[in-house]
């Protein structure tokens, strides 16, 4: 088949193209003219021909805790969203991706619900540093790891010393590490009601949860982490940058020559810690939503290149565990899947001062390059995946960067609707998803049975 439109995103910049897809991949990139006289032709008009999204960041929870959220829907909300490939997380899934045999379980509980394609981390654990191998062996990208509790049992934190052993066999197997990183000697514990009896009353209020996980507790893990990737020539991936310490500390390790990349969320690009009400705990994640300088300080960072990429860190769960209302006790996490480019491109379409198509098809670049090309890259996947060229997969988000949809969240394709986006108005609104040149997704509902591959 022809994809074509007048402003398709290539790896030169934005033009008319016709992409000429057989088998799934891109043969031929030609001129927007071009027809063919025996395959289907999709033409985009004047909407934009962008990369499919890859989204490095997803917690999918199945098997194990698929009433969190499970693949046909976190798929679904991917499609929706014009993501075309997700990395699934080690956890919160029940076994954690720590063994080859879990590996196993999580590919097995996949295998037939996935509406677009999906990659695995494997996790790092203290007593599964002997089964690295065997982990990369059977396909996983790279590693998560955590320095402070997961919040689930079945995922334990690491600390230096257990680092010190699992890194050299990293580097050696050429993946990365994915860090969570903040310390817990920074962290602070806020109070809880201790029985039925007890009439203390929770921690409704955002402030003490914010200044229970203070910017000093991702400062030093990310200096102990630049530390170590330097020692062992490790590639270090730190996720979901909070702070404006951490991307001076990451920018200056990078000009120092340290393998080191790290991300930000969508989610700490929009809100600002004063935007939060009292008992809204759908906000509640780690690090927390910090300041508005914090937030100016990662675009910041995104545009200087110390920050690589935009993920979303997908983290559903029941409303009964988000609703409490209680900072203290409420689950940690945001679901945004279906979300994420129109909320990046909402947020940085406000910060921006030029107006042209010229400006707007630069800015195209920019998201594309945080959100497709860099987080392909960290996965290992960047040959087929995040950019259009010939070789590549015929993954395309087809969207309109001029129009608007106010949030309903019950109309998001997650299984939980909760999201601290209800009732936002966001700008850039996905049309068309295709993943390997199958359209997966049109308008407002699925196109296709779930064709999504394991990679």
């Amino acid at each position: 088949m022809i994809i074509r439109g007048r402003r398709v995103l290539l790896p030169e910049g934005v033009r008319p193209a016709a992409i000429h897809v057989d088998q799934g991949r891109i043969i031929r990139i030609g001129d927007n003219e071009e027809t063919s006289g025996d395959g289907d032709v999709y033409d985009a008009g004047a909407l934009v021909v962008s990369p499919g999204i890859v989204d490095t960041h997803v917690h999918v929870n199945e098997p194990g805790r698929t009433e969190w959220e499970g693949f046909d829907t976190a798929t679904r909300a991917a499609a929706a969203g014009g993501v075309t490939t997700i990395v699934d997380m080690p956890l919160n899934s029940i076994p954690a991706t720590t063994t080859a045999g879990a590996l196993d379980a999580k590919r097995a509980a996949a295998e037939g619900q996935c509406h677009v394609d999906v990659a695995f981390w494997g996790g790092v654990v203290p007593n599964n540093i002997d089964g690295i191998d065997a982990l990369v062996n059977n396909g996983v990208r790279g590693f998560k790891c955590f320095l402070v509790p997961s919040g689930v049992d079945e995922f334990p934190s690491v600390d230096e010393e257990v680092l010190r052993r699992v890194l050299p066999t990293i580097a050696r197997r050429g993946v990365p590490l994915l860090v969570h990183a903040e310390l817990p000697d920074y962290i602070a514990s806020l109070p809880r009601p201790t029985s039925p009896a007890d009439r203390f009353p929770p921690c409704a209020s955002y402030q003490p949860y914010l200044e229970s996980r203070p910017p000093r507790a991702e400062v030093e893990a990310v200096r102990l982490m630049i530390g170590l990737a330097a020692e062992h020539d490790a590639h270090v991936h730190v996720v979901h940058v909070a702070c404006a310490e951490a991307v001076e500390e990451i920018a200056r390790a990078k000009a120092a020559g340290t393998r080191i990349t790290a991300e930000t969320c969508p989610h700490y690009l929009t809100f600002t810690s004063d935007e939060i009400p009292d008992g809204g705990t759908e906000f509640k994640c780690a690090p927390p939503i910090r300041e508005a300088y914090h937030r100016d300080a990662l675009w910041r960072g995104l545009e200087n290149g110390a920050l690589d990429l935009i993920a979303t860190d997908h983290s559903p769960a029941p409303p009964a565990l988000k609703t409490a209302g209680d900072f203290a006790s409420a689950w940690g996490g945001i679901a945004s899947l279906e979300l994420s480019l129109a909320a990046v491109w909402t947020a940085l379409s406000r910060r921006r001062t030029a107006r042209s198509r010229e400006a707007d098809d630069a800015a195209i670049g920019r998201v594309s390059r945080w959100m497709s090309a860099n987080p392909a890259r960290l996965a290992g996947l960047a040959r087929t995946k995040g950019r259009i060229a010939v070789g590549a997969d015929a993954d395309l988000c087809i969207w309109d960067p001029d129009a608007e949809l106010v949030v309903d969240p019950q109309r998001l394709q997650q299984r939980h609707k909760l999201t601290p986006y209800a009732g936002c108005r966001l700008r850039g609104v996905v049309r068309t998803t295709f993943v390997r040149g199958r359209r997966v997704w049109d308008g407002d509902r699925l196109a296709s049975a779930p064709i999504g591959q394991l990679l």
